[in-house]
């Protein structure tokens, strides 16, 4: 232990590591600041300059340290050890943040503890998991004007809910209204667009030329209700990757590029763990020639450690997951991200990796990179000639407006589209443009 103690002092204070020649005032705000960030060491009996200043280790100075560190709210264990004169205090990481005491929230920042503004309290409050978003009033939709019954009814059948209550008594069961005041998780399921309530929900999907995040060749920003955003982002990468064509015997199979279970299933968990109080902070999904990135704010959930990642299940907004749940979107079991991985296993091309830090939250599909951008321009034309085809037999009458909306492209694209089906003599228009139809030759 001495010998440790000696390698401490030579490394000087830091992050971890703080050196103090006696006990004073101080102590508590040194284990509330260690406690607040990510745990640490306090050697009493050291100089700032390094020297050891031994102290008497009795146990009136060890009651005195205990004291101290009880005035902790909430509490927390540490472990003092008294070694030739050095009192050896080793401060865990918190699992229960913020810690304060008599003089306030502190944070260690580099190799000072400082004082938290009430901004920063604030923000440590949201991040923790103290303040729950999804429970809070929203004060800009209004119930009366902004519920949108078709998501109400879009949720009740995919919960498989009868509506035999009224949309209000419903709401109430499912803790998103209250005193006829929805709250966020209400606003962002059942109002007509979260654009103006919950701005930092939108789902904005781009797509990239090549492989840096440069050249935009299509991007939305969806701004519905939380499924229906979820429904369309999914639908974007799919539209902008590939799709393999296996047949055996007599039925064809679709391959997707990137497995439906691995991408809804990173999708929806954007969505359901993101830290929602950053404002300007969108769920971000970018395809690119050799990957597709789905981005939401905040890190891991409070409580769940780099080692339980992928095996435990910490939800950071409970009301969120367990309507996402009564949808069949989700599952609380923790299996998610095993899930990914094992459908990208299963398809036996590219990859998947998870990065994060406390902000973000990144889940990567490794892509077949193309030969040249051209080459995947080529390719994703030739599939939206191909879904225009097979939307044209299944209604001879459909108009380039109505084809727009389904494939999600513009009019003008449509029509480039169809020209070009018409010059390789594959297409044809039978009579005018209103009243005609269609005639795949």
């Amino acid at each position: 232990m001495l010998n440790e103690i000696e390698t401490l002092i030579q490394m000087g204070e830091g992050y971890h590591l703080e050196f103090k020649e006696s006990v004073d005032k101080s102590l508590v705000k040194e284990v509330c600041a260690f406690a607040n960030a990510d745990g640490g060491t306090l050697l009493i009996g050291v100089t700032d300059k390094q020297q050891l200043k031994p102290i008497q280790c009795d146990n009136r100075i060890l009651s005195q340290v205990q004291d101290s560190i009880r005035q902790i709210d909430p509490k927390i264990k540490v472990s003092i050890t008294p070694v030739d004169g050095v009192l050896v205090i080793k401060v865990p990481r918190g699992v229960h943040k913020p810690y304060g005491c008599a003089d306030g929230f502190f944070l260690r920042v580099g190799a000072n503890s400082q004082k938290l503004t009430r901004t920063e309290i604030v923000s440590m409050f949201q991040r923790e998991g103290v303040l729950q978003f999804y429970s809070l009033e929203n004060t800009v939709a209004n119930f009366e004007t902004d519920f949108e019954q078709s998501a109400f009814n879009h949720f009740l059948e995919k919960s498989r809910i009868l509506p035999s209550i009224t949309p209000l008594q419903l709401l109430k069961n499912l803790e998103c209204i209250h005193d006829g005041i929805l709250n966020n998780a209400g606003a962002l399921f059942f109002t007509k667009s979260i654009e103006f309530s919950v701005r930092q929900a939108v789902c904005t999907c781009i797509l990239f030329k090549g492989t840096d995040r440069v050249h935009i060749i299509d991007r939305k920003d969806y701004s519905s209700n939380m499924l229906d955003n979820i429904e369309n982002a999914i639908s974007f990468v799919k539209r902008h990757t590939n799709l393999e064509y296996k047949i055996e015997k007599l039925q064809r199979e679709d391959i997707p590029e990137i497995p439906e279970i691995a991408l809804r299933e990173a999708i929806v968990n954007a969505f359901c763990h993101k830290l929602y109080f950053e404002r300007g902070s969108n769920i971000m999904v970018e395809v690119y020639d050799d990957r597709v990135l789905i981005t939401s704010f905040g890190g891991l959930p409070p409580g769940l450690s780099d080692n339980e990642f992928g095996i435990r299940s910490v939800l950071r907004n409970p009301l969120i997951a367990d309507l996402l749940q009564r949808a069949n979107y989700i599952e609380k079991a923790g299996t998610g991200i095993q899930r990914i991985k094992d459908a990208v296993t299963a398809l036996g091309k590219g990859t998947v990796e998870f990065k994060y830090n406390e902000n973000w939250f990144d889940v990567i599909f490794s892509r077949i990179c193309e030969e040249s951008s051209v080459k995947s321009s080529v390719k994703s034309s030739v599939k939206s000639s191909v879904k225009i085809l097979e939307l044209i037999k299944l209604n001879p009458h459909i108009t380039v407006s109505e084809l727009a909306q389904q494939l999600d492209i513009s009019t003008k694209a449509i029509a480039n589209h169809i020209k070009t089906l018409k010059n390789e003599n594959l297409l044809e228009r039978v009579g005018a443009d209103k009243g005609g139809y269609w005639k795949i030759k």
